[in-house]
């Protein structure tokens, strides 16, 4: 398991509006392709755990970051 890698993931869903609302509409999705297409190292049981975290943290959490920490994009957009 790569800690790092969902560390980080959950990080920018919590403080990336656009990804969090990619995340929101299909997070298994989302999240397979920052695997398949960006190289980010998760596994299927850790998309899976992501996937399946109460849909609450992702709508709730950014609140309770400080806004200065809000909208730190991810450097791989999709064009």
């Amino acid at each position: 398991m790569a800690y790092k890698t969902v560390q980080f993931i959950i990080g920018q869903i919590l403080t990336d509006e656009e990804l969090r609302q990619r995340f929101l509409d299909s997070p298994a999705e989302m999240l397979t392709a920052l695997r398949d297409d960006f190289g980010f190292e998760l596994t299927n049981s850790e998309i899976d755990a992501i996937a399946k975290t109460d849909p609450q943290l992702w709508v709730l959490g950014p609140e309770w970051i400080d806004a200065r920490l809000q909208r730190c994009p991810m450097m791989i957009r999709r064009h």
